[in-house]
């Protein structure tokens, strides 16, 4: 573990050092708008999908350049999507990442602005930056797939309407599959079609994205109501209090513990074919659910 973090954190500031590229505009961009889509990108993260990308790339025996721009493309989604939820009219959040959310540092309109910005930008890098024309489109065709209204904003619309309603197990999972792990599944596919993986394999990481992105689903909800807030860099107890829909709620703290280690070890199954070229993701798999934060 000693050993993953170090290379995440090397890894890590290479994509920061990328995003950093990707948020100086040219003249036409309003101040105070690229300092909040600078403030919210920028702030620090663990760029879990990111380095999703890039191991994925790597396990398919790509090359970690070629990667980059939907690695950075992943993430401003990925932004966009935090800074929308946290919203008084979504999830109504204070803290972020360890500071104001982006509607608190600025305003509202700033803040859904800013979001609106991230998507655009997301595709732009892609269609600029890609290593080929058909990576690119299929790069932009699995994002916009993942990010749209039957996986990512689709699992948001569900949640929400979830709240103070009971629900069983299966219908948990299948809004979390999209709100979750269909970001964290999509990750994967990137990584897999920057490095021209056969289909096989690309549609084998994203079978351990879902699970992952489960089992990440899992630990967040476990961190809500146990973790501390100064680790976590955000609100603490929230979920309760907003009659969310979550894994200890419907299964219990132990259980869904158990559920989210058993989705870790049948992710990793999934790896055999890969090689010691997988061992990155493997060791990421085990970080998400022993992580603190």
């Amino acid at each position: 573990m000693d050993e993953l973090a170090i290379n995440m954190a090397a890894e890590r500031a290479l994509v920061e050092e990328h995003l950093d590229r990707y948020l100086k505009f040219p003249a036409g961009c309003p101040e105070r708008l690229q300092e909040a889509l600078r403030y919210s990108v920028l702030a620090p993260g663990k760029r879990l999908r990111p380095l999703l990308v890039l191991m994925a790339a790597r396990a398919c025996g790509g090359k970690t350049a070629d990667a980059f721009p939907a690695a950075c493309a992943v993430e401003l989604i990925h932004t966009y999507s935090l800074i929308h939820d946290d919203l008084p009219a979504m999830d109504d959040d204070d803290l972020r990442r360890g500071r104001p959310t982006c509607h608190r540092q600025f305003d509202e309109a700033t803040a859904i602005l800013a979001g609106d910005a991230l998507i655009p930008l997301a595709f732009e890098i892609i269609c600029r930056d890609s290593s080929s024309p058909e990576i690119a489109a299929r790069c932009c065709h699995q994002l916009a797939i993942a990010a749209g209204a039957t996986q990512l904003v689709g699992g948001q619309v569900d949640d929400l309407a979830a709240q103070f309603h009971a629900m069983d197990l299966e219908k948990l999972e299948q809004i979390h599959l999209r709100k979750t792990a269909a970001m964290i599944a999509v990750s994967l596919s990137l990584g897999a079609i920057t490095a021209s993986a056969t289909e096989v394999q690309r549609e084998t990481l994203e079978k351990f994205g879902k699970n992952l992105g489960l089992a990440f689903q899992i630990t967040d909800d476990l961190l809500d109501l146990q973790g501390e807030e100064v680790k976590m860099g955000k609100r603490v107890r929230k979920d309760r209090d907003l009659g969310k829909l979550t894994y200890p709620a419907v299964l219990g703290s132990q259980d869904s513990s158990r559920l989210a280690n058993l989705l870790v070890d049948d992710s990793i199954k999934l790896l055999e074919g890969f090689g010691d070229g997988a061992e990155p993701l493997i060791s990421l798999a085990r970080f998400v659910v022993s992580r603190s934060r």
